[in-house]
């Protein structure tokens, strides 16, 4: 049993746009000027009264993920496509032109789907038809992803697409029947061990392989170094790590999941490469991963004030490279239906 709402979106129908207090570009139901009352580590901006808000922290506990605006997630796709791990195609592409039946083509879950951003990627990179399922919490994010979404695979075939509100981390198998594929992108690392867990088992239990991309690998490099760095990572990844969530763990935890149910699993570095070229998407970083450490320690904000003005200006100026680690995971579950 899922507790998933099917909404069935034909590529080019426009649904019907949020009110000022329906959705609002957090992808939330509140007043559009009501800042939220924290920040997601590393996705964007803390956010002053009166500023548009960028992401907002669960509210109603471990069972209510994040959500994201569209601004925030556009700024980072381009450093998201560059990052993402290319060698772990190839065998993604053996596995699915070997799974049974799937010779009209293949299903494609994107789990936590944002405005698209992975099937943008993914999609043209895989021959075949493919039709795209994407889940998301927020149907302001799915209608983005589904107007959005590519047209034609690297072959020249057909793409589709439909959308399914619903929270991704009470995915049962019976969602994914039928499913060639699992993929998301920075989805692992704000789940918890039980929900890394449950959505193995939907893996394991549909046979079909998962891509989850971008992970958070809870390490920093800044170039040049600050003597605040080390003390910031840290309280970084602790504020990563409330309420249940992963964080930094992530990807161990799920090789552990995925293994325990018989899956093949590679890992591969994804980093971010940030210079001159990212100064947008690294201010924003910047402000969202000093905001972070700080509300986790409250007794940095001084200190850490005044490091984010240096560091600031020195991106400002071309002077600043930042790297910050992700990790890509590729799951090679059991196939069902006599495959091996």
């Amino acid at each position: 049993m899922t507790s998933e709402t099917t909404t069935t979106t034909p590529v080019g129908a426009i649904p019907a746009q949020p009110g000022p207090t329906d959705v609002t570009d957090a992808g939330v139901g509140r007043e559009r000027e009501e800042a939220p009352s924290g920040v997601i580590a590393g996705a964007g901006p803390v956010v002053r009264p009166g500023e548009r808000a960028t992401v907002r922290l669960r509210e109603a506990g471990p069972e209510e993920p994040p959500r994201y605006a569209p601004e925030w997630l556009e700024l980072r796709e381009s450093a998201d496509a560059a990052a993402r791990a290319h060698d772990l195609l190839d065998p993604l592409r053996i596995r699915l032109a070997n799974l049974p039946g799937k010779a009209g083509g293949v299903v494609v879950h994107d789990l936590g789907c944002g405005t698209g951003s992975m099937g943008r990627w993914l999609a043209p990179r895989l021959d075949g038809a493919q039709h795209w399922v994407l889940h998301d919490r927020d149907p302001y994010l799915l209608h983005f992803a589904a107007v959005a979404s590519p047209r034609a695979a690297a072959d020249g075939s057909r793409v589709t697409v439909e959308t399914r509100r619903g929270d991704v981390a009470r995915l049962t198998p019976d969602a994914l029947i039928g499913a060639s594929l699992v993929t998301a992108s920075a989805l692992l690392d704000v789940l918890t061990r039980e929900e890394v867990d449950t959505l193995a088992a939907a893996c394991a239990g549909a046979g079909c392989p998962a891509l989850l991309t971008l992970s958070v690998a809870g390490r920093v490099e800044l170039t040049p170094s600050h003597p605040l760095d080390t003390e910031l990572a840290e309280a970084f990844n602790a504020h990563q790590r409330r309420g249940g969530m992963l964080g930094p763990d992530a990807v161990t935890a799920a090789c552990e999941a995925f293994a325990d149910r018989g899956a093949t699993v590679k890992v591969h570095p994804s980093a971010w490469r940030l210079g001159p070229d990212e100064k947008a998407l690294t201010e924003q970083w910047l402000r969202g991963w000093v905001g972070a450490a700080v509300e986790q320690r409250p007794e940095l904000a001084e200190r850490a004030e005044a490091y984010l003005a240096e560091r600031l200006a020195a991106n400002a100026a071309g002077e600043l490279r930042v790297v910050v680690h992700h990790s890509d995971l590729l799951a090679l579950a059991r196939p069902t239906g006599g495959a091996s």
